[in-house]
């Protein structure tokens, strides 16, 4: 029999056909304890924009999901007494991307955070996910590599930790055991004097790096008295390069050795062939991209106070009502969940695999939120999960409960039948044609609002850079956004 998400060999990535049981983790304990039990055959769900993808096209085809998202305090970043830093795992790339001591005291780490693809993969995203991956283009690795971080991994024996240099072993590998976790990742104090730079070169912003740099650089009575040089996309995993480090340290900075520094890095990565560039232009690029690094990381310790960040508001911390669904649901069954939507409270029958862009559609009639690419590429299905937005068709439903999701349709006046003054704009300044992307758009404006008091038009447009939209173009959505701005009371 044919397989049914088949069709002239696409793959139908509006559902998930597989199954699977799913299990809600109330504690690292139940995770490894579940992650033994399945001896290899269960996946962590944190973001699952990686996860999610892969089981759509095939590429992953897990026994059981546990979700790990509901593990308290690992979604903290805690400055510690001597200094260093402790991310928990499950801290959003998004919040990398904005948290003001991360912007001060590893700037390179939230350029990383701020270079994936679209807004919504950032706020689902984690820092723990983009490790454990094993990919050789994770943004966040160059970086952490590069400051001297560590990593901290729970399993049933307890807990241990690792440089990170050592955890990455292959494309897709890494020392995490089948009963282990990674829970924690600690990063030294910043020295004084010190600074560090992220670069990526992608073929499109949507896209995996062709290759990326990070570079991490102290100055001392003007020479690099500290230096560290990683690199990503470049060969197997994620790669330090100690010889262009020693080469720098105890240099004064010039053109020339900025030069003679790229074409080590050129040297010593081993890239290949693929899609996205050649084996000869990473190389290329590996010598350019040193060179820009080393230079801005030189003008930052030049600078006399680091570049600001962008004021944000206070998102309201949502009240979450009480879970509704049993620690575990087995492949196949059903449970019948809560889902807090629009500012009510609906009552829905779910199996494991069952998305909640497919319960918001079809068992609860919101059809704002779209179908259309179903693997995180093109925003049609955002919605605000606890006022952030995010893409519904990588979302598990039995996930969500306890969330507090808005879609397109909760904007309008439930009383008057009045439009959000952010839809009002997109009419008044004709920003959209068919319509069918537009309640994307207008969703992820929202969070933009809830996050930027009076966003730059730069800022408008990095914010919204995921959403696509095949017929508008997107003068007429910057007017509309920026004339949001100033909403009309």
């Amino acid at each position: 029999m044919d397989n049914p998400m088949q069709v002239k060999g696409m793959t139908n990535s509006h559902l998930l056909m597989q199954g699977f049981d799913y299990l809600d983790a109330a504690s690292v304990e139940d995770a490894v304890t579940w992650l033994a039990q399945y001896n290899g055959g269960a996946r962590l769900l944190a973001g699952g924009t990686d996860l999610i993808v892969m089981m759509k096209m095939e590429r992953a085809n897990p026994r059981a999901i546990i979700n790990i998202g509901h593990i308290p305090g690992l979604n903290e970043i805690k400055a510690n007494p001597d200094g260093s830093v402790s991310i928990g795992a499950l801290v959003s790339i998004h919040t990398l991307a904005t948290d003001a001591m991360i912007h001060q005291r590893y700037p390179a780490l939230a350029e990383a955070c701020g270079s994936f693809g679209s807004t919504q993969i950032e706020v689902m995203g984690t820092i723990g996910g983009n490790l454990c991956n094993g990919s050789p283009a994770a943004d966040t690795a160059p970086v952490l590599l590069t400051l001297c971080a560590e990593v901290t991994l729970a399993g049933s024996s307890g807990r241990r930790s690792l440089p990170l240099e050592k955890f990455f072993l292959g494309p897709g590998k890494t020392a995490l055991q089948p009963d282990e976790m990674l829970v924690e990742i600690t990063l030294p104090a910043s020295s004084p004097g010190s600074t560090s730079v992220f670069l990526k070169a992608s073929r499109v912003a949507a896209d995996l790096a062709i290759a990326s740099l990070a570079i991490s650089l102290s100055r001392r009575a003007g020479r690099i008295s500290e230096c560290r040089v990683a690199m990503g996309s470049v060969a197997p995993t994620p790669m330090l390069l100690p010889r262009v480090a020693d080469a720098l340290i105890g240099c004064v900075y010039s053109p020339e050795l900025a030069a003679e520094a790229g074409a080590l890095a050129a040297e010593a990565i081993a890239p290949i062939d693929d899609v996205r560039a050649s084996g000869w232009y990473r190389r290329q690029i590996a010598n350019v991209m040193l060179q820009d690094a080393l230079q801005l990381a030189w003008d930052h310790l030049a600078a006399s106070k680091p570049p600001s960040m962008p004021r944000r508001a206070s998102i309201p911390v949502n009240g979450h009502h009480a879970l509704s669904i049993a620690p575990v649901m087995k492949s196949g069954e059903r449970q019948e969940i809560e889902l807090k939507v629009n500012g009510r409270i609906a009552k829905v029958w779910v199996a494991p695999n069952e998305l909640l862009l497919n319960v918001l559609r079809g068992k609860l009639e919101l059809t704002g939120a779209k179908y259309a690419c179903g693997i995180g590429e093109c925003s049609a299905c955002t919605v605000q999960v606890d006022g952030k937005p995010m893409l519904a068709c990588l979302v598990l439903a039995a996930s969500a409960v306890g969330k507090d999701i808005v879609t397109v349709e909760g904007l309008q006046d439930p009383q008057s039948g009045e439009l959000d003054w952010v839809q009002r704009n997109f009419i008044d300044n004709t920003a959209f044609q068919c319509g069918y992307c537009t309640p994307g758009l207008i969703m992820a404006t929202k969070g933009l609002f809830n996050e930027i008091v009076d966003p730059s038009e730069e800022q408008i447009r990095h914010y919204l850079r995921g959403n696509l939209c095949r017929c508008t173009g997107y003068a007429s959505v910057m007017r509309a956004v920026m004339g949001s701005a100033t909403p009309q009371e």
